[in-house]
């Protein structure tokens, strides 16, 4: 399901089942998540979803700059309008998955005289179906991005705030917390979006480290540990890595036992810094 249309009072508007779209009614909501955001004055912010513009308009009153990015052409119109007295706001008809955002932004920079030194937030209700993907690509597509405050399917939102050992630990959760400290800002129950959703949210805040976490040697060999391991997570991880054709198991049950881990040890009880050391010990076995 979709956030993205925010709207104290749009009973109105009648929402879209393609887009996701719920309308967001809690004022007080509203101002949590722009409060949560951490806006200063001194900063581009893209907001992903506008719909009918109630948080944009929140935005646009306390962030420097504002890049609306809507997918839903019929909503335009009302956002045009409701934005009218905003000089300070870009309104863009895109699918945010099919664009460069470093291309609109550097575009918005150039034509507005936006200092390089304001930074990028992002603020989105994200739409459900379509909630890793867009994460994922603001984490490795648009690095630039140093700030993003999302709502989410409260499931979505613990997975990635998730810790070692707990169910709800995986890839999306290392995927994040490498990249980013991840907050746990407001929960967010059905009754305050129109129509009201079957599921509860919540929002969420992602702020990039300028490193990763971890600093294994060779990154790609960590990235493919973390998701063999969570491709089949109800294996051993040495089965698991085995399976993927990444080392040979007798290889992978040495590299744990010399990092003190357990050869039964399955992914979702590695730390991140559990999956560097042996990323770093399977690479060096390789040489």
């Amino acid at each position: 399901m979709r956030r993205n249309a925010n709207a104290a009072g749009g009973g109105h508007v009648r929402a879209k089942k393609q887009y996701g779209q719920n309308f967001l009614i809690d004022e007080g909501i509203l101002d949590e998540i722009v409060e949560g955001a951490g806006i200063t004055g001194e900063e581009i912010v893209v907001e992903i979803g506008p719909g009918l513009g109630s948080l944009t308009k929140r935005l646009c009153g306390q962030a420097g700059f504002v890049l609306a990015v809507e997918i839903d052409q019929e909503l335009l119109p009302l956002l045009s309008a409701s934005l009218h007295p905003y000089q300070n706001i870009k309104l863009l008809h895109a699918d945010i998955m099919k664009i460069s955002l470093l291309e609109e932004v550097q575009t918005f920079r150039e034509k507005r005289g936006i200092p390089d030194a304001y930074p990028v937030k992002v603020v989105a209700n994200l739409p459900y179906y379509i909630t890793t993907p867009i994460l994922m690509k603001l984490l490795e597509e648009e690095p630039f991005v140093e700030d993003i405050t999302v709502m989410v399917q409260k499931e979505v939102g613990e997975r990635i705030c998730a810790l070692p050992g707990s169910r709800d630990y995986g890839a999306l959760s290392v995927a994040c917390q490498v990249r980013c400290e991840t907050e746990w800002l407001i929960d967010v129950p059905p009754e305050s979006f129109r129509p009201r959703p079957k599921v509860d949210s919540c929002v969420i805040r992602l702020a990039k480290r300028q490193e990763y976490a971890v600093s294994p040697h060779d990154i790609k060999m960590f990235w493919n540990i973390v998701k063999a391991g969570f491709n089949q997570r109800r294996k051993r991880l040495a089965n698991s890595l085995t399976n993927a054709g990444l080392c040979r198991k007798e290889e992978i049950e040495k590299v744990l036992e010399d990092l003190g881990l357990d050869v039964n040890i399955r992914a979702e009880k590695c730390s991140l810094q559990d999956f560097a050391n042996l990323a770093d010990g399977l690479d060096a076995g390789d040489r």
